[in-house]
């Protein structure tokens, strides 16, 4: 950590830093050094995050954000956290913050407590023989994930900054050597599913129920005081992660690598590596090249969730009620069944549909997406592009336009069209705006961020990278 002058003005180290992660104790968390890098250039910042924050991006300069977030000036220590993990289905007790740390903790204009927390800044006692960095391209990446799913309406960390750092890395995985960077991610909570499971391996019930308290109290706040709080916890993160398995599945992407150390209980989407969104509905679509079961599968996306909430139940049970954690698992099938259908015909243009003929449209949509493997991302956007009123009347000009045609696909518009002639006339106007809302052009596919990154890798050209962020955030 670089030192700080008490004269110092810069607005991101004079945020009003609160210590809750670190006022449990050093048996969760170790103090550590940031990394000192040769060179120090910042290639995103996010000015939507400063003005959550309460700051004025245009008070902020990105010297501000290099001194903070590149060089670690901070008023406190710095942090990296203690978890365990499954991994693939295997416990791993050697885990922990490897490459990252917890910058610091700052209430938002909405009065919550946020993380800033860093991936790529350096070694910790968590390293395990790596070095501790990020790779420019993973940096890329992360930042596209996280807003491409932020505009899609998931539940997602967003990343506050990236820096590039002046490193020359060597990865398998990667054209090697490549360039390296820094991330600060901002999200509510880094604590992880395996943050407790590291607690049951040790047999510290004492200390598990001191973290359970702490995450009650600022993540779960409206329990506190009431004599049922943990069963009202768990039973509100099985909801949100039933709600965010939903909103991955509609969104069309596949996280790639759901070990219980990238499960966050406050139920947000983190941590993105090997992700990828699906270019057609594919259950059996992996999106990491190391997968070679298909564990972390699209279509295996709810189990998985689901199985890690159920593992969770074994450090909980040390100060929790068993039958307590069995009913709040019990609802995890239908809050994600109902939630995934509901945004899915959402994503089709409806916000209410009788129940049979919901369910029958939700159903035979994902079937026809199946059966033809049409582009998954294409599809809703020409419904949004084509939409037109007389397709209330004229079913055969229902996406006339594209490729599809059969039976099944004529099946499909009839029923589309019985679901729109549930809607008055005067409400397609605003059936087409919410088609286009939820249904951009661009899609986050691999070939796209592909052609992103070899700009920025053969000519250092990030004009790509600022473009499709536009067309993310203005959801063209």
């Amino acid at each position: 950590m670089a030192p700080i002058s008490e004269l110092t003005q810069n607005p991101l180290v004079c945020l009003p830093y609160e210590q809750a992660f670190a006022s449990l104790g050093d048996r969760l968390s170790d103090v550590v050094t940031a990394a000192d890098f040769p060179h120090h250039e910042l290639r995103f910042r996010n000015d939507a995050i400063l003005e959550k924050l309460g700051l004025d991006p245009a008070q902020v300069e990105d010297q501000d954000f290099i001194e903070a977030f590149g060089q670690f000036q901070a008023p406190h220590p710095l942090r990296a956290m203690c978890y365990h993990g499954y991994q693939f289905g295997q416990y791993n007790p050697q885990l922990g913050d490897g490459r990252g740390f917890l910058y610091g903790q700052v209430r938002a204009a909405d009065g919550l407590l946020y993380d800033l927390g860093t991936k790529g800044s350096g070694q910790t006692p968590y390293s395990r023989n790596g070095d501790g960095r990020l790779t420019l391209k993973g940096g890329v990446r992360e930042v596209l994930a996280a807003e491409a799913l932020h505009q899609l309406g998931v539940n997602t960390s967003r990343c506050l900054s990236l820096i590039e750092t002046g490193e020359s890395l060597w990865r398998g995985d990667e054209p090697s050597p490549t360039r390296s960077s820094v991330m600060v991610r901002f999200q509510r909570s880094h604590i992880r599913f395996g943050t407790f499971e590291r607690l049951y391996y040790l047999q510290r019930r004492d200390l598990l129920q001191q973290l359970l308290d702490h995450v009650v109290e600022h993540y779960y706040s409206e329990y506190v005081g009431d004599p049922d709080a943990y069963a009202l916890f768990y039973a509100d993160l099985v909801k949100r992660v039933a709600q965010l398995t939903a909103q991955w599945m509609v969104a069309g992407f596949c996280h790639g690598v759901l070990n219980t150390d990238n499960m966050a209980i406050t139920g947000e989407s983190f941590d993105y590596g090997p992700y990828a969104f699906i270019p057609s509905y594919d259950h059996k679509f992996t999106a990491a090249y190391f997968d070679y079961s298909g564990r972390y599968s699209y279509g295996n996306q709810p189990m998985i969730c689901r199985l890690n909430l159920e593992a969770l139940q074994m450090p909980l049970a040390l100060v929790m009620d068993k039958q307590d954690l069995a009913a709040g698992l019990g609802e995890y099938d239908a809050e994600y069944t109902q939630t995934y259908q509901a945004l899915m015909l959402r994503k089709l243009g409806f916000e209410t549909l009788p129940s049979d003929l919901g369910t029958d449209l939700f159903a035979l949509t994902l079937k026809l997406l199946a059966e033809t493997q049409t582009g998954y991302h294409d599809f809703f956007f020409q419904l949004a592009a084509q939409f037109n009123h007389a397709w209330r009347s004229h079913p055969e000009t229902i996406l006339e336009n594209s490729d599809l045609s059969g039976s099944l696909f004529e099946q499909w518009q009839g029923l589309y069209q019985r679901a729109l002639q549930e809607m008055p006339e005067g409400e397609l106007t605003q059936m087409g705006d919410r088609l286009t809302t939820q249904n951009p052009k661009t899609a986050l596919l691999r070939p796209v961020i592909e052609s992103v990154w070899e700009a920025i890798a053969t000519e250092n050209n990030w004009q790509p990278f600022s473009d499709l962020l536009d067309r993310i955030r203005t959801r063209q």
